[in-house]
């Protein structure tokens, strides 16, 4: 198998076929890799609390806090990366598309150490100013050590994963976090545990099964990709792209960190949001906490939509497809309101029985739960359709609206209406709160999408008209992509 193989083989063609089949299928295996995400913390949650008690859960907790920062951190460079990625393959130019692999895993995974030895150095500080309870402070270190050794493996397989969706590949990514979900559920237990031939290493086996499961993935699919020849492997003389490129780098960064600041825009107005409803009490805690965790599945849907809407978009812009652009939004909203709107009114029907699974049924929280999901659960629904216009317009590049739009809906007003509207509807008005965030997000997200000037927007400069002729009409994998040369718009 050569690099000269036809582009389908390896890399999914999203430039063509019909728009609404091809997103479904590329949306289903990144849900698959959420789902799964989602339930390995959760099984490995249970293996914690039960063989270890509720002070080894709350270190793994304060732990997992510090890690979705980390992770936070570096996700908008990876989605910058991917979007670079995709857009390259969508104008079928392979040496870019390398370009910016190299550049960017080079960047990407640096960052990853310095996390990873920072974390290491300034754990107990770290910890400290989390106010991890005392009882779970010792625990709470010997986890999260072990978890910033796991920090570059983790960082490194979430970057190629990412990079083979741009590319059109959302199938490899989903069987490789199967393997390292599988690895970290079995493994969980054992090194807990030490059953059989596996040392006992109570909370740090936990971690360790993580560091194994993200380092046997990570090399199990490089591996591959490097026996397939997949056309975006670095190799040869093309190993020098691994030195970062300066003004790529520059690219990757600035509009990296807006998208990775969305995420902290969010769980900020999470936590804030939280701190409000601890004020009423535990029992509302808790049933806000379950309301929450459900919300996440809620979500799922939208996520996955969006990440294949973004790649999608990307390809075509990259393509000049233009004109499919539009249909790319269209049914990425289309099919949040079918899947978001289906989990929604199936929460509707058997919230109390997926309740009590949580809180048990004799439990007084469950109307509680109960009456938040009825007022703030469909919110969700909206906010999937922000989801997917964002994704639509940073594939042009466009990231800065997106996050101002989150700081106004998200931060300033789910907040604000939860804290002002207190003295006057009470712990109602921190439920209400999301529907409102949802719609002022909705009505800003399609504003912009529709008058904005995100289609002019590019991310590389233009090249020289001889260099882009000259690239046009090279073999790509061994298909000639011929043209006139017609005048063309600067390469976003």
């Amino acid at each position: 198998m050569d690099d000269n193989m036809p582009p389908r083989r390896q890399t999914g063609d999203l430039t063509s076929g019909p728009i609404p089949r091809t997103l479904l299928l590329f949306a289903l295996p990144v849900l698959g890799s959420n789902v799964l995400q989602s339930l390995n913390g959760s099984i490995n949650a249970v293996w914690v609390g039960r063989f270890l008690g509720e002070a080894a859960l709350t270190a793994t907790s304060n732990a997992n806090l510090v890690l979705f920062l980390i992770l936070g951190t570096v996700f908008g460079i990876g989605m910058a990366a991917t979007i670079l990625v995709a857009q390259s393959v969508g104008a079928r130019d392979l040496p870019e598309a390398r370009r910016i692999v190299g550049t960017s895993a080079t960047f990407f995974f640096l960052v990853s150490v310095v996390f990873a030895v920072c974390g290491w150095i300034w754990v107990d500080a770290i910890l400290d100013a989390l106010g991890t309870p005392a009882d779970a402070l010792p625990l709470a270190r010997s986890y999260l050590r072990i978890i910033f050794l796991a920090v570059p493996m983790m960082n490194l397989l979430s970057f190629v994963m990412t990079v083979l969706r741009g590319a059109g590949d959302s199938r490899t990514p989903f069987l490789f976090m199967a393997l390292a979900v599988v690895l970290d559920v079995v493994l969980n237990p054992l090194l807990i545990l030490g059953i059989g031939p596996f040392p006992e290493l109570g909370i740090a086996g936990s971690a360790a099964s993580t560091l194994i499961g993200q380092t046997v993935s990570v090399v199990a699919i490089l591996i591959v990709l490097y026996a397939r020849k997949h056309p975006l492997r670095l190799a040869g003389a093309n190993l020098v792209l691994l030195r970062p490129d300066p003004a790529l780098l520059r690219i990757v960064v600035f509009k990296g960190v807006p998208m990775g600041l969305q995420m902290i825009v969010v769980s900020a107005a999470a936590l804030t949001v939280m701190g409000m409803v601890n004020s009423y009490g535990s029992q509302v805690a808790a049933a806000y906490g379950i309301a929450a965790q459900l919300w996440t599945y809620i979500q799922m849907p939208a996520l996955a939509i969006g990440a294949a809407v973004s790649s999608m978009a990307a390809q075509n812009v990259g393509a000049r497809r233009w004109d499919r652009i539009g249909r790319i939004a269209a049914s990425g909203v289309g099919f949040n309101l079918v899947l978001t709107g289906m989990l929604v009114a199936l929460l509707f029907v058997f919230d109390r029985a997926v309740l009590s699974l949580f809180l048990g049924s004799d439990s007084a929280a469950i109307e509680i739960a109960t009456h938040i999901n009825k007022i703030a659960s469909w919110s969700f629904i909206l906010f999937g359709i922000t989801i997917v216009l964002f994704a639509t317009v940073r594939a042009t590049g466009a990231v800065m609206p997106p996050l101002i739009i989150l700081v106004i809906s998200v931060l300033l007003v789910r907040t604000s209406f939860a804290y002002f509207f207190r003295s006057v509807i009470g712990e109602e008005a921190l439920w209400w709160s999301f529907p409102a965030g949802s719609i002022t997000s909705l009505v800003l997200a399609a504003a912009y999408y529709r008058f904005g000037r995100w289609r002019s927007l590019h991310m590389i400069e233009s090249r020289p008209a001889a260099e882009l002729c000259a690239s046009s009409s090279a073999k790509w994998r061994g298909i000639a992509v011929t043209s006139a040369c017609p005048p063309r718009s600067p390469r976003v």
